[in-house]
């Protein structure tokens, strides 16, 4: 696997405003704010020092991404691939494979087993070079606004809807 880049405020797609149309509301724009609330976790994780936090955490994080992952493999990826390279979409649901398969191994441990620890460090930087492929200024995202077809604000509500529903059959 490839090393993850380093993100920078300039990589992520810029603001936009309501004067070209598009609200703050748009798919995109709740998918990032997912990611960033995953990575604040993956920081709690870092600085936790006993296994209950880190076990509570580790679980928060899995839940996180395995309603992350659907929402966009059932709306999200479905909804663009007409508009986003194939090569970069293929490679999206291969690095939510990869994911998967740690996250299902958490799920089953608990912070004693050997490499929990690394398995989360692992999944954070798996999921770290994910978003910045997503994120970048020529990713998924940015490929995605390109058509001004593509109502991103009706699909917001329908990630929204998915995702709220998926939360409460995983409580």
């Amino acid at each position: 696997m490839a090393t993850p880049k380093k993100k920078t405020n300039a990589s992520r797609p810029a603001k936009r405003s309501p004067a070209n149309g598009r609200s703050r509301k748009d798919a995109d724009t709740l998918l990032m704010a997912d990611h960033r609330k995953v990575e604040g976790l993956f920081k709690k994780f870092e600085a936790a020092r006993t296994d209950a936090t880190k076990k509570a955490l580790a679980r928060e994080i899995c839940t996180e991404l395995t309603v992350h992952t659907m929402i966009e493999e059932e709306i999200f990826y479905p909804g663009v691939k007409p508009e986003v390279e194939e090569d970069m979409l293929a490679e999206a649901y291969v690095e939510h494979d990869g994911a998967k398969v740690l996250i299902a191994e958490l799920i089953a441990g608990t912070p004693d087993d050997d490499f929990y620890d690394a398995k989360v460090k692992v999944l954070s930087e798996e999921i770290t070079h994910h978003v910045g492929e997503e994120e970048e200024a020529d990713g998924l995202f940015a490929q995605a606004r390109k058509n001004e077809d593509l109502d991103l604000n009706e699909m917001a509500s329908r990630l929204k809807a998915r995702s709220d529903e998926l939360m409460g059959e995983m409580q």
